[in-house]
């Protein structure tokens, strides 16, 4: 840690120890928390001057398009999705608003963006998943392998770049207008399933040679975004809050999978009530974890559960559900990475593989998908039975785990000593884990291996939650207003979680 930020390094080493097990207790929010130390400040404040680096590295100055990666050699890959292209713009206005760039030049940085962004090809209103960053054009070859691109317009990933869209025209008044011309064509309807009253995962404009869901001119995916608990919500907030799809879909989403033994094969039988939303009856689910009940993401990942709240107040907003939810979901990944698997270190979620290539990780028990993100590279997965109809399995022993720095920045707001934490004895235990772009985007915990990249996505979540910690939820802010329709929409519902 730079001397000059003030950091007491051994200091913080002796928090490491004391605050690892310290868990959020459920129901804690945001505002019920102390404001930062100066030496947390400090800490904060180095930490997202390193990961804006790295956006300075990854992004292209004469297209303003943020590569995916880019590695601890500075090689930046060749390709980049509106995700990445809408974490940056957030990025830069994290910069700005913490004093890492000026006005002037954040301004400039997403003028640029937002030029590129009116002439990239389009369908529907909707952007592609894959353009060159270097060039703005769609792809149609995988860089690395050369291997056909089909043309898919992504629910969740035009949902993010909306989000940012949305962010500018509140935070940057001169740039208004182009991001709300772009905004405007995005239509978010285009992915809605009236008869389901879901969102379709995506749409292809070209026949895949997966399966696929002809309708019109388009090819939806086979399945649907049905589980609440994922990231996908954004797009959902975005398309309510915006009058394009009616509001009973946010109960038409499952919060657990059925109790019954037709739906055996999750690998824990939920518990739950019935009640009614909107017309529509709800399984108010849960699992129960080490005592905690949960409505688990679809994966057990962080980012799935706490990436929409980097943006939306949904802990104030619905304060019987979200606000109960999200501080359990933190404990229990920190409980699983402390004490049940006991790798010393917590904080599961998609991250780059350091044995190499791209990976989903959690915690398997507050996930409902049945093959399981698991924590290590084993993939040691968990299941608990159920009930009458099928026995549990063995718990096998956990193996090398595999942390993502990000994760523990998006838990920031429940358990922010836990996190910082946790962070430091990475840095310390792991140096190689540590560069002048901030974080590299996972370790194995029983290795040492680093994946020695700086993952757009994952630095874009670092540098939110940052700048909520430092700065009173001004990132959110710029967004919350005109999210605020779905506040009471969400705000009636209770979840059964607790403990």
């Amino acid at each position: 840690m730079n001397s000059n930020k003030g950091v007491n390094v051994k200091r913080l080493i002796m928090v490491a120890v004391l605050a690892a097990l310290s868990l959020p207790a459920a129901g804690v929010q945001a505002k019920d928390k102390k404001p930062p130390s100066s030496a947390e400040e400090a800490t904060l404040m180095a930490y997202a001057e390193a990961t804006w680096h790295s956006f300075e590295l990854m992004t292209n100055k004469k297209t303003g398009l943020t590569s995916d990666n880019v590695s601890a050699e500075g090689v930046t890959a060749k390709y980049t999705s509106p995700t990445n292209i809408g974490s940056y713009i957030w990025s830069a206005l994290s910069a700005r608003d913490l004093g890492i760039i000026k006005a002037g030049e954040a301004e400039k940085r997403i003028k640029r963006t937002l030029k590129t962004l009116a002439t990239l090809e389009r369908s529907h209103g909707q952007y592609y998943n894959w353009y060159d960053p270097d060039t703005g054009e769609r792809l149609r070859i995988w860089p690395a392998n050369g291997d056909p691109v089909y043309g898919f317009l992504s629910t969740v990933d035009n949902g993010w770049l909306a989000a940012a869209l949305m962010m500018v025209e509140s935070a940057v008044p001169k740039l208004a207008d182009e991001a709300a011309e772009i905004l405007d064509d995005m239509d978010f309807s285009f992915y809605y399933d009236p008869a389901e009253k879901q969102m379709y995962g995506g749409a292809w404009t070209e026949p895949p040679p997966n399966c696929s869901k002809p309708v019109g001119d388009v090819w939806y995916t086979c399945h649907h975004y049905g589980t609440l608990n994922t990231e996908p919500r954004i797009t959902s907030y975005i398309a309510i809050a915006r009058g394009q799809v009616e509001p009973v879909h946010y109960y038409k989403m499952f919060r657990t999978f059925p109790d019954t033994c037709d739906w055996s094969w999750q690998e824990m039988q939920p518990q739950g009530v019935h009640r009614t939303y909107e017309g529509v009856d709800v399984f108010e689910g849960h699992y129960t974890y080490r005592g905690m009940n949960i409505v688990p993401s679809w994966g057990g990942s962080m980012f799935e559960a706490l990436m929409v709240p980097l943006l939306v107040p949904e802990e104030e907003w619905a304060p019987k559900s979200w606000g109960v939810n999200h501080p359990l979901y933190v404990r229990a990944q920190i409980e699983h990475g402390l004490q049940e698997a006991q790798y010393g270190f917590w904080g599961f979620s998609p991250s780059n593989d350091p044995a190499g290539g791209y990976r989903e990780y959690g915690v398997d028990p507050i996930g409902m998908e049945p093959n399981g993100y698991t924590s290590d590279e084993e993939r040691t997965t968990t299941d608990y039975g159920f009930d009458a109809c099928r026995p549990p399995v063995a718990q096998a022993p956990f193996g090398q785990g595999v942390v993502t720095p990000h994760a523990s920045f998006i838990a920031m707001r429940w358990a922010r000593e836990a996190a910082l934490a946790n962070l430091e004895k990475l840095r310390t235990t792991f140096p190689q884990s540590y560069g002048p772009g901030g974080f590299y985007d996972a370790v194995n915990v029983k290795t040492g291996q680093v994946s020695r990249y700086h993952l757009a996505l994952d630095q874009g979540m670092i540098m939110l939650a940052v700048a909520n910690e430092l700065l009173n939820d001004r990132e959110r802010s710029y967004i919350a207003p005109a999210l605020a329709p779905v506040a009471p929409l969400i705000g009636k519902e209770e979840f059964t979680a607790g403990g």
